[in-house]
């Protein structure tokens, strides 16, 4: 009895033991989260002045453009390298990467080197996200995920809220190069500690496939060009999209046959055999494009209708990311105390259905608190996905597959993003036209639907009433194209196959106790 009682006092210490080094490991992951997440919102602040000083007006978009089209294109890859060679590797070598690119981007000294170091540190950025999850995920049993991936929701949270404060400011007392040396201590500081953690080490044979690296970066590459410039204010010719489209769809066919074929592919074609991963990889794209394109046409919204600032606008969006973030917290802690998580997508689902109808209501006398709370049931439905996702994700798949598996479910909610902005910005810009033209004829055509606010203060008093009322006609048809996006993850939701979460952490690259056998039918 006197040896059972120790034993079971043994155990508790050493489960305690185990959970303070995981909190330990999460810091570094959660600082090099936040800088990936944070850079795009501080920089996107910065840019008119970056364009004062640096000149290239024009070329001013590329500065945001090569970042997303870097991260997107070498995600995976990044996935990959972690399976094969090791995690914390493949981790320190992204943090590196985009450390190497913040120090350079402060130091450019015109447009062109800007966006070229802007891209290097996409492709850190691409690497810092992936790793993180594809960590956690490592280090912590699915069980107990929940509770973690919900700090990762919070920092996601934090730094879609503060990044655009925080740019401001920096902009203001130090200079625009500052909104990229930030990166530096803070980086650093992620570097040395997770030069400490101890995590498995791998090695293995095989290696990456460089033919089919380049096909799929080069297919990424084309849909996120042919999204940008489809979702863009001047569209121009429609037939300069037909090159992009056609280039990416061959790139992408022919990667996904040379995947069938390769003894190493960097995007397993098996996983997609278990329904659960293909429906994650369903959810992950539908939410991004819900959720890039709230945070874009929500702001315009608000200035525009309801007569915000850009900053002011910026804090109108708490509501939203607060909910987002304290239900992500709540979420982890239901999945980690029950074990269960299919309620999850359904109720995410049927909260951006319902959030989106709601805000595809506003017009032009809805109030702020009003819109505040059509935020807040938005926000609560982004908080019960924008995690779970990648944990029902990794519950399904092989444990030697895990950072594929999890750089695919980001690549997907990237692309969402790249759809959801292009979709919903070609719906914004049409209506808005339309409006305009049917509310103020005679009046000059506006260049373009989108108008900062110097540009909204010039306009006449009646271009300007009217051009509000056209902005509430242009956002109830980008939102109504997200609700349909929230009904299409309710119907995926209902679709997941429950599987028990495991206990315990599988270090061997064989199957999780959770994920097999995979959950094909």
């Amino acid at each position: 009895m006197a040896t059972t009682a120790g034993e079971a006092t043994g155990g508790a210490h050493q489960q305690r033991a185990q959970r303070r080094d995981r909190r330990r490991a999460l810091v570094p992951l959660l600082l090099a989260m936040l800088l990936s997440q944070l850079d795009n919102m501080i920089v996107g602040t910065a840019m008119p002045t970056v364009a004062g000083d640096l000149g290239g007006v024009r070329h001013l978009t590329w500065v945001v453009t090569a970042y997303t089209l870097a991260t997107a294109a070498v995600t995976p890859l990044w996935g990959k390298l972690g399976d094969l060679h090791g995690r914390k590797g493949a981790f320190l070598g992204a943090t590196a990467v985009f450390l190497a690119g913040s120090a350079l981007c402060g130091l450019a000294q015109d447009m062109g080197q800007l966006i070229a170091f802007r891209a290097l540190q996409g492709i850190g950025a691409g690497g810092l996200m992936a790793g993180a999850v594809a960590i956690v995920g490592e280090l912590v049993p699915p069980r107990e995920q929940g509770r973690y991936q919900g700090l990762l929701a919070a920092t996601m949270g934090a730094a879609m809220t503060g990044g655009p404060l925080v740019g401001g400011t920096v902009t203001d007392h130090l200079g625009w190069r500052w909104a990229f040396y930030l990166n530096l201590p803070v980086g650093a500081l992620a570097l040395a500690l997770t030069s400490a953690l101890r995590l498995p080490r791998r090695r293995s044979p095989a290696r990456i496939d460089y033919p089919s690296a380049v096909l799929l970066m080069a297919g990424i590459t084309a849909v996120v060009l042919l999204t940008t410039r489809a979702g863009a204010p001047h569209t121009g010719n429609p037939s300069a999209l037909v090159a992009p489209a056609a280039g990416g769809a061959l790139c992408l066919a022919a990667f996904a046959v040379r995947q069938r074929r390769t003894a190493a592919p960097i995007v397993p074609p098996h996983i997609f055999r278990s329904r659960n991963y293909a429906l994650m990889s369903v959810i992950a794209f539908l939410t991004g494009f819900v959720l890039f394109g709230a945070v874009l046409f929500l702001p315009l919204y608000q200035q525009a209708v309801q007569g915000a600032s850009a900053t002011g606008s910026g804090l109108l969006l708490l509501p939203m990311l607060v909910a987002m973030t304290a239900v992500g917290a709540f979420a982890g802690r239901v999945v980690t105390g029950s074990g269960r998580y299919r309620i999850l997508p359904v109720a995410g689902g049927a909260l951006l259905l319902a959030g989106m109808v709601l805000l595809s209501q506003m017009d032009t006398t809805t109030s702020r608190p009003q819109s505040a709370l059509c935020m807040m049931v938005l926000g609560a439905g982004l908080g019960c996905l924008v995690q779970i996702v990648t944990l029902i994700a990794q519950n399904s798949v092989d444990s030697k597959d895990i950072g594929a598996a999890s750089a695919t479910v980001a690549l997907f909610r990237m692309l969402g993003s790249s759809v959801g902005v292009a979709l919903m910005g070609a719906l914004f810009n049409s209506r808005v036209l339309d409006v305009m033209a049917e509310r103020a004829p005679g009046r000059p055509a506006l260049d373009h639907a989108r108008l900062d606010a110097a540009s909204l203060s010039a306009l006449p008093a009646p271009v300007r009433e009217a051009y509000r009322h056209a902005t509430a006609a242009g956002t109830h048809a980008a939102f109504l194209a997200a609700a349909v996006a929230g009904a299409a993850v309710l119907v995926a939701g209902l679709l997941i196959k429950e599987t028990a979460l495991s206990r315990t952490v599988s270090l061997s690259g064989g199957p999780t106790p959770a994920a097999a056998p995979p959950d094909g039918g």
